[in-house]
């Protein structure tokens, strides 16, 4: 499934499931959000904030199930597994160039 996923959501899914922080946090534009079921978090050290607690520190993984791309945007549906929250869960990414502009969590 990983293969059919385009960039930068497919390096971003793989740097998340490798906890590797630097390439979770680098995927973003500097004025990225991340919006996790209404909760907004925007730029890089207010992602990180909410990352050390909810996704790379949670040792989160992400396997994806469907992808779907569209003129907005890519959305991954997957299991997510962490040591914070887990279950099926929707992955909006706005992307801005080679970077996401925003991604958006919500249930699969």
């Amino acid at each position: 499934m990983s293969e059919n996923i385009p960039e930068p959501v497919a390096s971003f899914v793989a740097g998340v499931n490798e906890h590797d922080e630097r390439a979770f946090l680098d995927a973003f534009t500097e004025d990225g959000v991340v919006d996790d079921w209404g909760r907004e978090f925007q730029g890089r050290e207010a992602i990180k904030r909410w990352s050390d607690k909810e996704f790379i520190g949670a040792r989160g993984v992400l396997t994806p199930r469907s992808v779907e791309i569209t003129d907005d945007g890519v959305t991954v549906i997957g299991d997510w597994r962490s040591e914070y929250a887990n279950g099926l869960s929707s992955f909006a990414f706005t992307v801005d160039g080679d970077r996401i502009a925003r991604m958006t969590i919500r249930e699969g």
